[in-house]
């Protein structure tokens, strides 16, 4: 059996030793055994999970990778599945929810709607509720959710909805017909506005798709190291 010392695992990817020290301590890769003057002696298995904990970390996250690890350590393989599940569900989600902000936002960008979002013409909330066919109450219900935010009139204090309004409005009106919950929502609506505008969010939506790819390439590779992992152990 060949035997490591800490910094050989450190080297190989460029960490210190009080990491691995760490990461041992934390459940990442199992406890080394120790010589007689308290030296900790890695073997072949521990840089296998050392390889297989830092894979995990750009597929899963650092929060989901330490319980994947101690799952595999203390509870079995059950519970390391379950962790990866959730992963590859939300992955799925975000791809979900990407596919339906794209053809939201090319909605909103069609030449029939145009016209509707960049009149430069606000409008009351009972106009606006009137125009997307639904109550002035979920609008205002949105407006909490964080997803509107509507200037007062000064003299009258009621709401004005300006061109972005609408846009975000018809655009929340899209989502939430597709099934999509008020949070979601809310996080898209920000993005278009720190973006600038639906033209502007292309960027957005391409750096978007770019960080899913990425995390869906990591996640096969994070599975060939768990494999191996699975079989030296």
């Amino acid at each position: 059996m060949i035997t490591l010392r800490p910094a050989d695992l450190a080297r190989e990817h460029g960490l210190s030793t009080q990491a691995i020290r760490n990461y041992e301590q934390d459940g990442c890769i199992p406890p080394a055994e120790r010589t007689p003057s308290g030296y900790r002696i890695y073997t072949e298995v521990h840089a296998a999970a050392l390889r297989t904990y830092l894979a995990l970390i750009p597929a899963y996250g650092h929060a989901a990778s330490g319980q994947i690890m101690n799952a595999l350590h203390h509870d079995g393989v059950e519970g390391v599945l379950v962790t990866i599940d959730r992963g590859h569900s939300q992955l799925l989600r975000d791809r979900d929810t990407l596919d339906a902000v794209r053809k939201a936002v090319a909605h909103l960008t069609s030449e029939s709607d145009t016209a509707a979002v960049t009149s430069g013409e606000t409008r009351t909330i009972g106009e606006l509720a009137h125009q997307l066919r639904v109550t002035p109450a979920t609008l205002r219900n949105w407006e909490n959710a964080g997803i509107l935010a509507p200037a007062r009139d000064p003299a009258t204090g009621y709401r004005r909805y300006d061109a972005s309004d609408i846009r975000d409005a018809h655009l929340a009106d899209l989502l939430r017909r597709g099934g999509y919950p008020l949070d979601p929502i809310r996080t898209v609506i920000q993005q278009i506005r720190t973006a600038g505008g639906t033209d502007a969010l292309a960027a957005t939506l391409a750096d978007w798709q770019r960080k899913l790819t990425v995390q869906g390439l990591a996640m096969l590779n994070a599975a060939t190291q768990l494999s191996h992992y699975l079989s030296v152990r």
